[in-house]
């Protein structure tokens, strides 16, 4: 079999990226995207760590219905018993059960012996076999395991009921030939590997991610766990984007396919970067904002002759939009509509009325409309991430050589507030005003501010970070003043942070919910 399955963990390992946050709301918007890019399993989340990560499982599971939709689980009955719950609506759900299997982690983080440890794997595997036939096992830390019980906890695996078996690179300390080797060395002395398929999850902690999945797969790793844009823990996971063009622009090497609608894969870089605050950097392989950009006289001359002589993809195979001058004030909504489908998005009547408000409003302060400005519309001016209790009326400030000042009048579940603030600079002007206006103790942990589009009247991006109540948050917006993006970011987090409270009150209440971690 050729085909290698896609198993998306952006939503899970992704999010575990420092500042990655994502609410129930912005991670069902992503599965939905995964869903149009094609993976095969999405694994959604860890259902046990606390009351929204549950309740995004679920959320997924109930709506996106053709990926198998994954839910981690570590190798105790209260975890697996919970993603269990997670999963009940589940078209196609699958458990997923992990437990350390190095010695090094056996007996400083564990505490236990390897026997100990195999009899734990074996019980979690026949305990998620009693709510579905679709179990995952994986060995944490497999790389620096001792290569004889790795085998021989594979295989009780399989003899248990995993019908898929990991071997993450959990701390990316391995290197292609190596990895290789342990896949030849677990497809020569398993038992019934032939039963299983064999996924691989690598960490990028020495650059190596997508090298050592390739390894893996020409060992006879037939499912990959990778992310979008690489998030994930440290130094990131192996890149979705960056594993599946490898194996379509070097097919000579790499004999294998995916499912991956590969057209899709801008799309999803670009929502992800919108639901997180994290832009991948400029000179990212296949999604960085310079990677089909040419410099140098020479590049430019042959890539306009013949684009082959300098990308060995083009922009397009990945859902890149063109940078043509596309719309202006005068541009009625059928004519917006008819571009977004152009560009890949299809939008009901009460979307495309929220994002034709948003296009007349930025008419209003440029000339010309480009594509990517279309883009920046539809992720901070279409689609809501969280209910928004907090709305912004109106923000005045005054800034120069003097200390800034800032008046702000903010709607707050139907009544209106305002109040005054001073800082260095407007932004943080702004930000004090805010903090006497919200029920929140909110500390700003970071802020960057990006140009969402090229050009003098470009659309300003701001994501910022921020701790609210002890939990971390991430907040977002554009527009062309970059103050007024900043504010309605910071109030992105704080709606964001409102949510939160309401789960997790709900939760309390609810007395079926297992505290057990």
């Amino acid at each position: 079999m050729n085909q290698v399955l896609i198993f998306d963990t952006t939503l899970r390992d992704g999010e575990q990226s420092p500042g990655a946050t994502m609410t129930p709301a912005e991670k069902l918007r992503m599965a939905h995207q995964l869903d149009a890019l094609g993976v095969d399993v999405i694994e959604a989340g860890f259902p046990i760590s606390s009351p929204d990560n549950f309740l995004g499982v679920q959320q997924i599971a109930a709506e996106v219905r053709r990926p198998v939709i994954a839910a981690l689980a570590r190798s105790s009955d209260l975890d697996i018993d919970r993603a269990a719950r997670a999963l009940e609506r589940a078209e196609r759900g699958r458990i997923h059960v992990f437990i350390a299997t190095s010695d090094i982690h056996l007996a400083h983080k564990l505490c236990i012996t390897r026997e100990a440890c195999l009899e734990r794997a074996v019980a979690a595997v026949e305990r998620a076999r009693r709510y579905c036939e679709d179990v995952e096992f994986s060995a944490e830390d497999a790389t620096r395991t001792d290569v004889g019980f790795l085998c021989q906890v594979m295989e009780a695996a399989i003899a248990a009921g995993a019908s898929t078996v990991n071997i993450p690179d959990t701390v990316g300390y391995t290197h292609p030939a190596e990895y290789r080797a342990i896949m030849d060395t677990l497809f020569s002395r398993v038992k019934g590997i032939e039963r299983a398929v064999v996924s691989v999850h690598c960490h990028n902690d020495l650059g190596l991610a997508v090298a050592n999945t390739l390894a893996a797969v020409e060992g006879g790793a037939r499912q990959v766990e990778c992310t979008i844009n690489g998030i994930g823990e440290r130094a990131g996971n192996a890149a979705l984007e960056e594993f599946v063009m490898a194996l379509r622009v070097r097919g000579d090497s790499y004999p294998f396919h995916t499912g991956i609608n590969t057209g899709e894969i801008y799309r999803a870089s670009q929502l992800l970067t919108h639901l997180t605050g994290i832009h991948p950097q400029p000179n990212k392989a296949i999604v960085g904002k310079n990677a089909f950009a040419h410099e140098a006289g020479i590049h430019q001359d042959g890539v306009i002759k013949n684009p082959l002589t300098y990308e060995i993809m083009t922009p397009q195979m990945v859902g890149v939009p063109s940078n043509a001058l596309v719309l202006g004030k005068h541009s009625g909504r059928a004519a917006l509509g008819q571009r977004f489908r152009e560009l890949g998005y299809e939008l009901d009547a009460d979307g495309l009325d929220r994002a034709y408000g948003f296009f007349k409003l930025l008419c209003d302060r440029k000339k010309t409309v480009l594509d990517e400005d279309l883009i920046a519309i539809l992720h901070h001016g279409n689609i809501e991430d969280a209910p928004q209790r907090f709305h912004l009326r109106e923000l005045y400030v005054v800034c120069g050589t003097r200390r800034s000042e800032a008046r702000v009048r903010i709607g707050d579940d139907g009544r209106e507030c305002e109040a005054a603030g001073e800082g260095d600079g407007p932004l943080a002007a702004s930000f004090a005003a805010l903090e006497g206006l919200v029920p929140f103790r909110v500390e700003l942990q970071e802020l960057e501010v990006h140009s969402a589009t090229p050009g003098g009247d470009a659309v300003g991006e701001v994501s910022l970070r921020v701790r609210v109540d002890g939990k971390e948050l991430t907040g977002t917006a554009a527009s062309t003043d970059v103050v007024d993006a900043g504010v309605r970011a910071y109030l992105n987090a704080l709606n964001k942070a409102a949510q939160i409270h309401a789960l997790e009150a709900k939760a309390l209440e609810d007395s079926s919910y297992l505290w057990g971690v």
